[in-house]
């Protein structure tokens, strides 16, 4: 099991970067309802809208005008040309690494480095070394309708700030309109407008679903039936098998929301959510130990009884602590409508205010058996 998990590690870490600048990248076409092979400086555009949060996806890919040079991708609000872009700027560093800036273009004497008028969430940048390009990622707040939109490619970065481009004709004309409500549109647009039924939200939808109740809440769960309903000698050993059903039940949806999320990444390209993905795999491995140890429980009366308490317990503990942290992890990546983060949080507000309750009433109970216990003469 170890060396399996090993090698899923690496599968993972080792998804290939390699794509094309146009719309027939497999793997950018899987991770992107939308796709549009823009009309100057050989650059391409994947997108999804999301009208139920209003956000927008996008994948710019261009290739700058010399190797050390800088693509930049925007949305203008106020007009159709550079003068009012609020653009994302990727460039390559000296040592490989990859930097993302945000400018507020107000006009081309005026380029300003800081936040743009719209929020703009988890953008990043890969390099393709097949080619050259340069893909910038980043999810923006939209709402929808026509966008004028801006690219643009450069020659060179001069202490974190984009020296000037050429103004031929293709860098003059780099600029469309992006089209998010009907179909159709001019070169410079692209007018699918995705939903939530599209395959890639579906899945990652059930993704979410199933780690946050596997996770998020049947593990918590078990614990608190484990530490607490135990307590009433009345519940023995019907609290083991509530227990045990919990976990294993947890188990098992968390490894069908673990295969899903393996699905996930081999169809994206975007090497992002690290933290995530990390965490996710600590704990499918973390969950396998805990499965196992059921079958090396030893008796109580065994002498390493107390030494696999300590082992089950940890582990155990470590499992919810992980668990909760990545569904919020997950909430943040998904971004789904308020009320299911909201949801989540309620739940485990209630949770948290029963295992105060029962920690309480725990205490009660045991230092009251252990009065009654020291007043007996055999005691």
């Amino acid at each position: 099991m170890a060396s399996l998990i090993l090698s899923l590690f690496i599968i993972l870490n080792s998804i290939s970067l390699s794509f094309s600048s146009t719309c027939t990248s497999p793997k950018l076409t899987s991770s992107f309802t939308s796709c549009n092979e823009l009309p100057s400086l050989g650059s391409s555009l994947h997108y999804s809208y999301n009208p139920t949060n209003k956000s927008l996806s996008v994948a710019f890919t261009a290739t700058p005008s010399s190797p050390n040079g800088w693509v930049a991708w925007g949305i203008n609000p106020t007009s159709t040309g550079m003068g009012g872009t609020q653009a994302i700027l990727a460039f390559r560093n000296s040592d490989g690494s990859m930097s993302v800036k945000t400018f507020d273009i107000s006009s081309y004497s005026s380029i300003v480095p800081g936040k743009l008028s719209y929020q703009v969430y988890d953008k990043k940048a890969v390099f393709n070394s097949a080619d050259g390009s340069i893909t910038i990622f980043a999810t923006i707040e939209n709402h929808g309708g026509k966008n004028n939109h801006v690219w643009q490619v450069g020659p060179s970065v001069t202490k974190d700030f984009p020296d000037k481009h050429d103004f031929k004709p293709a860098n003059l004309n780099a600029k469309g309109v992006l089209d998010l409500s009907v179909s159709g549109g001019d070169s410079g647009s692209s007018t699918a407008s995705p939903s939530s039924s599209d395959p890639i939200t579906k899945k990652k939808n059930t993704h979410g679903i199933l780690n946050a109740i596997s996770w998020g809440l049947l593990f918590p769960v078990g614990a608190i039936i484990a530490r607490y309903v135990r307590t009433f000698e009345s519940a023995d050993p019907a609290w083991f098998y509530v227990h045990v059903t919990c976990q294993i039940s947890g188990y098992a949806i968390g490894v069908a929301g673990w295969a899903t999320g393996l699905q996930l990444g081999s169809k994206s390209v975007e090497i992002v959510n690290k933290s995530h993905r990390y965490i996710g795999i600590a704990l499918f491995a973390l969950a396998t130990l805990q499965i196992f140890a059921l079958f090396l429980r030893p008796k109580k009366e065994h002498k390493l009884r107390f030494y696999w308490n300590i082992y089950h317990h940890s582990i155990g503990y470590a499992i919810i602590i992980l668990g909760i942290i990545n569904v919020f992890k997950g909430l943040t990546i998904l971004d789904p409508a308020k009320k299911w983060k909201s949801t989540y949080v309620s739940i485990l507000i209630v949770l948290g205010g029963i295992t105060v309750l029962l920690e309480v009433f725990t205490w009660v109970v045991v230092l009251l058996r252990r009065s009654s216990r020291s007043t007996k003469p055999y005691a």
